[in-house]
């Protein structure tokens, strides 16, 4: 599964674009975007951000208690 950006906790500053060794994020609307068709589940994306915002659980593992 492709690494999930949380951007309420992204601070936009490209530590993941420059970690990731395929190029799988790119930036838009200042915001980084994974292309899941790309990435390669490295999680070099996520041991480079310092805020915590970069995640590899499902949406549905995520989800809700409800």
């Amino acid at each position: 599964m492709a690494a999930f950006i949380l951007e309420k906790l992204c601070r936009g500053c490209k530590r993941c674009v420059n970690a990731c060794p395929v190029q799988a994020i790119t930036i838009f609307s200042h915001l980084p975007v994974v292309d899941p068709a790309i990435c390669i589940e490295c999680e070099a994306c996520m041991e480079s951000c310092m805020h915590g915002a970069i995640t590899f659980t499902s949406s549905e593992e995520r989800g809700s208690n409800g």
